[in-house]
Protein backbone atom coordinates (compact mmCIF):
# COMPACT_ATOMS: atom_id res chain seq x y z
CA UNK A 1 0.00 0.00 0.00
CA UNK A 2 2.61 2.22 0.84
CA UNK A 3 4.56 1.44 -2.50
CA UNK A 4 1.53 2.71 -4.45
CA UNK A 5 1.23 5.60 -2.87
CA UNK A 6 5.28 6.29 -2.91
CA UNK A 7 6.41 4.98 -6.74
CA UNK A 8 2.18 5.36 -7.89
CA UNK A 9 1.75 8.72 -6.20
CA UNK A 10 -1.56 6.72 -5.28
CA UNK A 11 -3.50 8.67 -2.50
CA UNK A 12 -3.23 6.45 0.68
CA UNK A 13 -7.37 5.81 0.84
CA UNK A 14 -7.21 4.67 -2.74
CA UNK A 15 -4.02 2.06 -1.97
CA UNK A 16 -5.48 1.11 0.76
CA UNK A 17 -9.06 0.45 -1.10
CA UNK A 18 -7.01 -1.13 -4.19
CA UNK A 19 -4.84 -3.32 -1.71
CA UNK A 20 -7.74 -5.04 -0.39
CA UNK A 21 -10.23 -5.39 -3.88
CA UNK A 22 -6.81 -7.46 -4.76
CA UNK A 23 -7.16 -11.30 -4.34
CA UNK A 24 -3.75 -11.92 -1.65
CA UNK A 25 -2.27 -15.18 -1.22
CA UNK A 26 -3.39 -16.89 2.03
CA UNK A 27 -5.79 -15.59 4.73
CA UNK A 28 -7.87 -13.17 4.41
CA UNK A 29 -7.43 -10.00 6.30
CA UNK A 30 -10.23 -8.63 8.11
CA UNK A 31 -11.07 -6.78 11.75
CA UNK A 32 -7.83 -5.65 13.74
CA UNK A 33 -5.56 -7.20 11.44
CA UNK A 34 -6.98 -4.95 8.87
CA UNK A 35 -7.61 -1.89 10.65
CA UNK A 36 -3.91 -2.19 12.07
CA UNK A 37 -2.40 -2.24 8.63
CA UNK A 38 -4.55 0.65 7.65
CA UNK A 39 -3.62 2.64 10.47
CA UNK A 40 0.27 1.93 9.18
CA UNK A 41 0.06 3.46 6.04
CA UNK A 42 -2.59 6.54 6.59
CA UNK A 43 -0.45 7.36 10.11
CA UNK A 44 3.00 6.75 8.19
CA UNK A 45 1.68 9.33 5.26
CA UNK A 46 0.57 11.82 8.15
CA UNK A 47 3.31 11.96 9.87
CA UNK A 48 5.95 11.57 7.17
CA UNK A 49 8.00 15.09 7.95
CA UNK A 50 8.36 13.49 11.73
CA UNK A 51 9.49 10.58 10.33
CA UNK A 52 11.34 11.16 7.80
CA UNK A 53 13.59 13.73 10.39
CA UNK A 54 14.11 10.77 12.50
CA UNK A 55 15.26 8.59 9.07
CA UNK A 56 17.71 10.99 7.94
CA UNK A 57 19.53 12.15 11.30
CA UNK A 58 20.18 8.10 11.34
CA UNK A 59 21.50 6.81 7.82
CA UNK A 60 24.65 8.94 7.94
CA UNK A 61 25.22 9.92 3.98
CA UNK A 62 22.21 8.59 2.88
CA UNK A 63 19.49 11.33 1.67
CA UNK A 64 16.00 9.68 1.76
CA UNK A 65 15.78 9.91 -2.08
CA UNK A 66 19.16 7.70 -2.61
CA UNK A 67 17.57 4.65 -0.25
CA UNK A 68 16.00 1.98 -2.33
CA UNK A 69 12.04 2.67 -1.89
CA UNK A 70 11.39 -0.80 0.00
CA UNK A 71 14.19 0.20 2.34
CA UNK A 72 12.84 3.77 2.82
CA UNK A 73 9.35 2.51 3.52
CA UNK A 74 10.02 -0.42 5.82
CA UNK A 75 11.98 2.29 7.60
CA UNK A 76 9.21 4.99 7.77
CA UNK A 77 6.66 2.20 8.87
CA UNK A 78 8.84 1.41 11.33
CA UNK A 79 10.11 4.39 13.19
CA UNK A 80 5.85 5.21 12.93
CA UNK A 81 5.33 2.61 15.14
CA UNK A 82 8.04 3.67 17.56
CA UNK A 83 6.14 7.09 17.74
CA UNK A 84 2.60 6.67 17.45
CA UNK A 85 2.15 2.91 17.99
CA UNK A 86 3.29 2.21 21.53
CA UNK A 87 1.50 -0.83 22.00
CA UNK A 88 3.98 -2.71 19.96
CA UNK A 89 7.00 -3.48 21.32
CA UNK A 90 9.60 -2.08 19.85
CA UNK A 91 11.92 -5.30 19.35
CA UNK A 92 9.07 -6.38 17.22
CA UNK A 93 8.80 -3.70 15.20
CA UNK A 94 12.82 -4.32 14.96
CA UNK A 95 12.26 -7.96 14.12
CA UNK A 96 9.50 -7.82 11.39
CA UNK A 97 11.62 -4.70 9.85
CA UNK A 98 13.96 -6.90 9.46
CA UNK A 99 11.75 -9.94 7.87
CA UNK A 100 10.86 -7.16 5.25
CA UNK A 101 13.97 -6.07 4.10
CA UNK A 102 15.38 -9.70 4.19
CA UNK A 103 12.01 -10.85 2.49
CA UNK A 104 12.13 -7.42 -0.34
CA UNK A 105 15.26 -6.14 -0.26
CA UNK A 106 19.04 -6.87 -0.72
CA UNK A 107 20.74 -8.73 1.88
CA UNK A 108 22.74 -5.51 2.54
CA UNK A 109 19.81 -4.09 3.78
CA UNK A 110 18.86 -5.61 6.32
CA UNK A 111 21.63 -4.04 8.21
CA UNK A 112 20.95 -1.05 7.10
CA UNK A 113 17.19 -0.99 8.72
CA UNK A 114 18.57 -2.45 11.38
CA UNK A 115 21.39 -0.08 12.29
CA UNK A 116 18.88 2.72 11.07
CA UNK A 117 16.12 1.71 13.38
CA UNK A 118 18.63 0.78 16.46
CA UNK A 119 20.35 4.35 16.47
CA UNK A 120 16.72 5.84 16.19
CA UNK A 121 15.64 3.54 19.52
CA UNK A 122 18.96 4.55 21.00
CA UNK A 123 18.24 8.76 20.72
CA UNK A 124 14.60 8.29 21.88
CA UNK A 125 15.73 6.21 24.76
CA UNK A 126 18.32 8.82 25.41
CA UNK A 127 15.28 11.20 25.72
CA UNK A 128 16.99 12.90 22.55
CA UNK A 129 14.75 13.96 19.54
CA UNK A 130 16.25 13.14 15.99
CA UNK A 131 14.01 15.51 14.41
CA UNK A 132 15.64 18.39 15.97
Amino acid sequence: MLYQWEIGGVPPEEAIARHFEIEQEGPELIGAGRRFAEDLVEGTVTHLRTIDARIESQAQHWRLERMAVVDRLILRMAVYEFLYRPDTPRTVVIDEAIELARTFSEQDAVRFVNGVLDGILHTMAAGGTADA
